[in-house]
This record gives structure tokens, sequence and C-alpha cells, in this order.
């Protein structure tokens, strides 16, 4: 497999960029159906958050590759292409690999550290299984990327450098509207980052919790796993006026516009009566924690008096203002020792089918020699004949067993797919019996020999 990584995140392109980046309803799948589709791509897999958009695929030539991929994110997230090209990050073979298994760490992460991102990664490989775009290679490099996740959370801790993004933007909303313990709280959404948010704010002892939701089941369904006395669900078509009685709002829906508008948070400031001041918290700003990609919350909202907003583009500069956590290197010693292990089990795999078809080669020689043999010396006896068919075959096999064991060697190294093309050319061996081991069509895509790019 040679994998290719097209994408953009938070790191390489400005929040309004991936705003209108951002990929909603049935987009997503149409884009991972059109790469699959493209010429130069065997499998492809599609990672689409609220701060990144990567495709994944294995590709037998790089920069057509690189070309096609570009104009079909382009092309699907309406963005023009030269404008686009200028934020896009592309990473190659070994370097692809290193990518993946850094933001499975949550080492590329807006918040460092981020455990959410394992879940995003699950979901993209079952994406694309259900759609047919993933094969063996891309099913065998996720679940290793997941499994290195799971390592660097286990054996670090790199929890603790950072949190979620909810958890992180709850500390900044607290910095401006004081605790989160006590207040009233509204949710938009029912999603899994709206889910999150839910549970958060339960432990984090707010008094009342109304969630909102474009389909009621879904809101009535998180509201019973929850299975806290202080939330219930609300018509979303009574959000605005529901803004008035809150004193948070976390908002994440995945729609294509504004869900929370200006006029309306607005209205909403202005409404808080001198009743409502004496409880606890009421002089505190009315806080909006906008996680939406594109954004919920309109950013208008950042000049109203009274209103405090939070999102994801005042996440991403507060982020890079917080000092790095010592766990990080380690995280990042467990990741690069672990894209060595990978690439080195890749390209002995990419070997083994030349080595098994030498070896049947071997095999089927000693055995048309055997019976060569039978057929010239009929009256041979049993035992000697066993004893010469023994001799033959061990000759055999020490004569491949030096060559075999090193050219295994070789091919576990950078570049080492070489040696196999100079093994199958040494001994002639039929390009049919080598595909036919490895299951791979005579005629189909070859392994890539190159390093990361």
């Amino acid at each position: 497999m040679s994998l290719l990584v097209v994408g953009l995140s938070h790191r390489t392109a400005p929040v309004g960029v991936l705003e209108r980046a951002a990929l909603t309803g049935e987009v997503p799948t149409r884009l991972l159906h059109d790469a699959a589709a493209t010429a130069t791509v065997a499998e492809a897999a599609l990672l689409n958050t609220c701060n990144r958009i990567e495709l994944y695929a294995d590709v037998d030539k790089f920069h057509a590759g690189v070309a096609e991929l570009s104009l079909l994110l382009a092309h699907h997230s309406g963005v023009d292409l030269e404008e686009l090209t200028s934020h896009l990050y592309v990473h190659y073979e070994d370097r692809a690999v290193h990518h993946l298994f850094s933001v499975a760490c949550g080492l590329d992460s807006m918040v460092v550290g981020e455990g959410q991102i394992l879940g995003q990664l699950r979901d993209a490989l079952a994406t694309a299984q259900e759609e047919h775009t993933a094969g063996r290679g891309l099913n065998e490099l996720f679940q290793q990327a997941l499994r290195v996740g799971k390592r660097a959370h286990s054996e670090t801790g790199i929890d603790k450098a950072g949190q979620s993004l909810v958890t992180f933007g709850l500390e900044q909303v607290a910095v401006g509207a004081g605790e989160i313990a006590g207040k009233r709280a509204l949710v938009v959404g029912a999603g899994s980052m709206s889910s999150l948010a839910a549970a958060t704010l339960v432990r984090c002892g707010v008094t009342d919790l109304l969630i909102a939701n474009r389909t009621p089941a879904r809101a009535e369904r998180l509201v019973e796993i929850l299975g806290s006395d202080v939330a219930r669900t609300l018509d979303l078509a009574k959000v605005p006026e529901a803004l008035a009685d809150v004193d948070l709002v976390i908002s994440c829906t995945g729609a294509a516009g504004v869900v929370i508008k200006a006029e309306d948070v607005a209205a909403a400031v202005a409404a808080r009566s001198d009743a409502q001041r004496f409880r606890r918290g009421a002089d505190q700003p009315l806080a909006l924690l906008d996680l939406a990609m594109p954004r919920d919350v309109d950013h208008a909202v950042h000049e109203l008096p009274g209103a405090l907003l939070v999102d994801l583009e005042s996440l991403s500069h507060a982020h890079a203002a917080t000092p790095g956590a010592g766990d990080v290197d380690q995280v990042s010693r467990i990741v690069a020792d672990e894209v060595t292990a990978f690439g080195a089990a890749q390209r002995a795999a990419r070997i083994a089918p030349t080595v098994v078809a030498l070896r049947a080669m071997a095999s089927d020689v000693v055995a048309a020699e055997l019976v060569r043999l039978d057929s010239r010396l009929p009256d041979l006896d049993e035992r000697s004949r066993a004893e010469i068919t023994q001799t033959v075959r061990r000759v055999v096999d020490k004569l491949l067993h030096a060559p075999t064991v090193r050219v295994k060697q070789l091919a576990a190294e950078p570049g080492g797919a070489s040696y196999a093309d100079a093994l199958r050319e040494l001994f002639d061996l039929d390009p049919a019996a080598v595909h036919a081991v490895s299951g791979t069509p005579v005629g189909g895509p070859q392994p890539s020999g190159g390093g990361a790019r």
C-alpha cells in the first residue's frame, strides 16, 4: 500500500476557510465514493471533524493522486481550488502513517491529548467499511492507529496534557462568565459532541439543562441516557426565547447556516429582568460556547455587551497560549517507534509473496527432478529413493535459506521493495504465481518502494 493523505485542519487553515469547507449532509459520503472511484485510488477513507478534513487513500501514482484528491476536496467543499490549495497539506507513505498515528494520539488536535479523536477515527473507518471504500490496507492501518492512540493514553499522562474540546471550552467560559456549577444551561444538538457537552455539564453541576434538537426523539433519548433530574427537552423552535432563561448555551448541530442569531442573543440579554439577577451568577454575561463547524452562533455576538461567545477560533488562540505537557515528548517517541515498526512490517509483508513463490518454484523443480530420477532409475529401492529425495530437498533449502532470510531483513528497511524486484528477476519468478500468493490480480497496482514525501 502506498498511503497518501491530503487534507486541511485548524493548523493550516483559518476558521473562516474551515467553515466554508465544512462537509455536511450527504456530501462526505459522495466525496468518499468519488475518491474511491478515481483511477489512481484503490482504497479511500475520510476523516471529517469540526476542525479537519482529511482524505486517506491507497494510490498507485503520487502526483496524480494529489491532483485528483485536491480537486475532489475543492469540488465537494465548494472552496475554489486555488484558494484551498494554499491551505492543504500532503503526506505520503511513512510520513502519512506518522501523521495518522499523531492524530490518533491527539498530538495534532486543537486541544492536545484529547481522546475524542479516537471515536472519530473509529467512525471514519466504520463508514469506509460500510461504503466498501476501505480494503485490507486501510483497515489494517486504521486499526493500528487506534491501537497506537490507546497505547499513548494508557502509557503516558497525555490525558492530563489536554482535555476534550468541550472541557477546554467550558474552562474558557468559566474564565469570563464564572464557574459552571449552579448555572442553567441549554445544549443545542444531540450528536456526539453535544452529548459529550450535556454529560459534562451534568458532571459540572448545572442546576437545569435544556436539550433542543431538530429531531426531538434524539433529544429525548439523550435525556434518558443522562438519567439526571436536571435534564429535559426543549422544542428547537423555542430556543430564541429560552436564551433569556439560561446562563450558558452550547451549540453543535452541524447545520449549514447560523442557528443562534445575534438579534436573538441581544434580545435575551435585554430581557434579563432585575428579578433574575438575584439568582446566583445572573450578574455574569450570557455565555455561548459554539463548537460547530460551520459555526452555529452568529459571529456578531462577539460584539454584543452582556454576552460572551467562545467559538473554535477563540479556542484555537487560547490553546496556542497554553504550555505543552512533558508527556507530549513521550507520546511523540511512541508514535515514532510505532511508525518504524508498522513500516517494517508492511515492507516485510510486501516481499512475503515473492519468498513464498520462490520456495514454491524450488519445490516444483525438486519434484520434477525426482520424477525424472524415477524414470531413469526405475529399479531404485525405496530406502535409497527416500535418502536421495531428502538430500536434494536439504540442499535446496540450504541454498535458499541465506538469501531468503537476508532479503526479508533488507526488505524491512526503507526502500527495501527493490530487493523483492531483484529476487523475482534473478529467479525468473512467474508474476502470476507471486500475485496468486499476495491475492492481487496480475497487472494490478504494485507496492511502491519510495519513501515519505
